[in-house]
């Protein structure tokens, strides 16, 4: 008779368990709903996996990314376990065959996204299954106190529904316990079974450093620093910009971001996952799934968006084990601009309310009013219209969708992209056939780069205020250009459309939300503060914080933290720090007061101090370049 133990060496080729593994799979295989809150790295997809294999019958895997499905789907797959990821790549008729495989063919794992539940004709199909588990990776994505919350997330449920025998367990590795709660009510757990490992990660430094010219601390962490590592920034520009900044320096460097289309970002992932260019610059659209051994550091140019983000993505680094880095770059406008922007871009109750009243007066749409109609939607014609911000409008028509008072298809969420398809010598003779749109292809080929190679993310607006020419114009033009095959245009636009789901009521409708809208702002300035305070609080231990964050309070200093070791350098005397500054200058020709502040991890005014306390003792002197130097005297 097979045990987990035995599924583990057959598969893995492992003897052994990590704690708590083998208890959450014991929970699993006797039936219980359960909840494990693992650490990133922590092996959480074996917690179903082997019960999985020990039962008969299909597991259904709910996953938020198809990178994340196809690398398990993969990893099974190399191991002789059959699975499957029904994704958006496949056919109809694919997705059919894929379920008789399910049936009759016994395959172990169904992967979907919790988009594809939504569908009626993949619920049926789920019917027909023998389902003995549900596993729901990333699941905080349930909760909107979780740091990635996802609306389809909220519908996973119907499969309790459709097999309510089937024992369910969550996994992720970043909880509070509010997303804990929020877990267990929107899935419907019964007495779930909540195993819960330590976040501490004695091998991760976390180091927060406030400095002026980032691109050159970067430099200094690169080259201190080897191995594998990740950039994250907040915007996709900055993704690209600074791995061109990188290369020009002689480092290898890749970029990766929301904007790409998917060959691009599986070329940018591969590079780095292989390390033929060993820095990836990326937006938190490279997250969840990204399992890489031996990344020795992760570098947040700007503040991250919460904590939960933080851990997470610190938390790529140093799997292996071995020591690895977590640095945080700020500056004082870093902080005020974070707290400045979510506030503004955060539509309060009021502006809400004034949204929803201009969308029923934009389709005239009288007051009790309910047409079972779907309108075209064009956001930038909607706010110039109404003279109001895109970004905070943005916001407030997704809290309406969120809140089922409207209803918008996808492509209200997509980026308009585009793509030269023909060659250079086409588009000269095109500009020659058509030279009112000469200075439209000139600024979209000088614009976006690489734009004959791969679809490029483009912003009709900027092109519209570049060039002083209406957009409606602008995605004219776009549009001439697609059907003349110049390109290949998918304008964001384009297709969105809106569907309203209730009479208006105006006032009674947005006061009947009102309470929900007030509490998911609430949160999120609650988060911003929260991290804000991490940053700024130079007393206590990082990973202290960290761990207090998620209720973690049996827990002592890490020793290797920028707070822990500024706290160790205190006791430094001016002795020391004077001979640990002697010794590095005798490795040196010459070196600059910048470069000797940023290679001890001392206050700025102690290191200062040193210098010139060993100027006037004739121990150093300043070349003409104003470099120190160990003064050697004739």
């Amino acid at each position: 008779m097979e045990t987990p133990a035995s599924i583990l060496e057959k598969y893995w080729g492992f003897t052994s368990f990590i704690d708590p593994q083998e208890k959450i799979i014991n929970h699993v295989i006797d039936g219980h709903d359960t909840i494990a809150l693992l650490p990133t790295s922590g092996g959480k997809s074996i917690c179903f996996q082997i019960p999985a294999l020990l039962k008969e019958g299909t597991c259904i895997v709910i996953s938020p990314l198809i990178s994340l499905m196809n690398d398990q789907v993969n990893n099974l797959k190399k191991r002789n376990i059959k699975a499957i990821a029904l994704t958006s790549q496949l056919s109809e008729d694919e997705i059919v065959n894929a379920f008789d495989n399910l049936q009759f063919g016994n395959y172990k794992f169904l992967y979907l996204s919790p988009e594809k539940i939504q569908s009626e004709f993949i619920q049926e199909k789920i019917k027909q299954l023998n389902v003995q588990l549900i596993a729901i990776d990333e699941a905080h994505c349930i909760s909107e106190w979780g740091h990635d919350f996802r609306p389809s997330f909220l519908n996973i449920n119907i499969l309790r529904t459709i097999h309510p025998k089937a024992p369910i367990i969550a996994l992720t590795a970043s909880a509070t316990e509010k997303v804990v709660e929020d877990i267990i009510t929107n899935l419907n757990l019964e007495s779930p079974k909540i195993v819960k490992k330590s976040f501490f990660r004695s091998n991760l430094a976390y180091q927060i450093f406030e400095v002026e010219d980032k691109l050159y601390k970067i430099e200094q962490i690169l080259k201190k620093i080897k191995g594998s590592k990740i950039i994250y920034t907040n915007s996709r520009r900055q993704t690209v910009e600074l791995s061109n900044q990188l290369n020009s320096l002689n480092y290898q460097s890749t970029f990766f971001h929301g904007g790409m289309n998917y060959v691009d970002k599986m070329k940018s992932y591969d590079e780095w996952l292989e390390d033929k260019k060993p820095i990836i610059v990326a937006t938190n659209a490279f997250g969840m799934g990204i399992d890489k051994p031996n990344v020795k550091a992760v570098i947040h140019v700007n503040i991250p968006l919460s904590i939960e983000n933080y851990m997470q993505e610190a938390g790529r680094a140093g799997r292996d084990g071995k020591k690895a880095f977590s640095v945080v770059l700020k500056n004082k406008a870093d902080v005020y601009d974070t707290q400045m922007l979510t506030k503004k871009t955060l539509p309060k109750i009021e502006f809400v309310k004034s949204v929803y009243i201009h969308l029923n007066h934009y389709y005239q749409i009288s007051y009790g009013e309910l047409l079972d109609k779907i309108y075209d939607f064009n956001l930038t014609d909607f706010c110039n219209h109404y003279k109001i911000p895109i970004v905070k409008t943005h916001n407030a028509i997704k809290v309406l969708d969120r809140e089922h008072i409207i209803s918008l298809n996808e492509s209200f969420y997509r980026k308009s992209k585009l793509k030269f398809i023909v060659s250079n010598n086409e588009i000269f003779t095109y500009m020659d056939s058509n030279p009112s749109e000469k200075d439209l292809i000139t600024l979209l080929l000088r614009t976006y780069g690489g734009v004959f190679d791969a679809f490029k993310t483009i912003n009709e607006n900027y092109i519209s205020t570049q060039l002083k020419i209406s957009l409606k114009e602008i995605i004219s033009s776009l549009r001439l250009f697609h059907s003349h095959q110049l390109v290949s245009y998918h304008g964001s636009n384009n297709n969105t459309q809106i569907k309203f789901l209730v009479p208006r009521e105006d006032n009674i409708t947005i006061n009947h939300i009102s309470r929900n809208v007030i509490k998911r702002n609430e949160l999120k300035l609650f988060k911003v503060n929260r991290l804000i305070e991490f940053i700024e609080d130079v007393t206590i231990c990082r990973s202290k914080q960290l761990l207090a964050y998620f209720n973690e309070s049996d827990t002592s200093n890490c020793e290797i933290c920028d707070v822990c070791i500024s706290n160790k350098n205190k006791n430094t005397s001016t002795e020391d720090l004077s001979k640990e500054i002697i010794d590095l200058l005798h490795n040196c020709n010459s070196i600059s007061s910048k470069e000797i502040i940023s290679h001890f991890k001392q206050p700025k005014d102690k290191v200062l101090f040193n210098l010139q306390l060993l100027l006037e003792k004739n121990i150093l002197t300043v070349t003409s370049h104003n470099k120190y130097k160990i003064n050697k005297i004739e």
